[in-house]
């Protein structure tokens, strides 16, 4: 059975090390895309055409910022539109 890429994000370069800083939870990852964190869950269901990349930290969601910042850059680019 062949697995499905479709849904890969491409991260930042592995071989530096995440900054702890960079790791942040659903309400500051709203706040600094001035949305809500409702949005913010709703957008990593695996429903949405293009959902934001996150981890599942114990039942936790917690997203990596500079990742988020590329997704973002590269939803933009594409004109995908991202419903609120």
């Amino acid at each position: 059975m062949k697995k499905s890429t479709d849904s890969l994000v491409h991260l930042p370069d592995r071989s530096k090390a995440i900054d702890p800083a960079d790791i942040l939870t659903p309400e500051e990852v709203a706040e600094r895309l001035k949305t809500s964190r409702r949005w913010i869950t709703e957008m990593t269901r695996k429903r949405q055409q293009n959902p934001i990349p996150h981890y599942k930290v114990g039942g936790y969601l917690r997203f990596h910022w500079p990742t988020v910042c590329a997704w973002l850059e590269e939803t933009t680019t594409r004109g995908t539109k991202i419903k609120k």
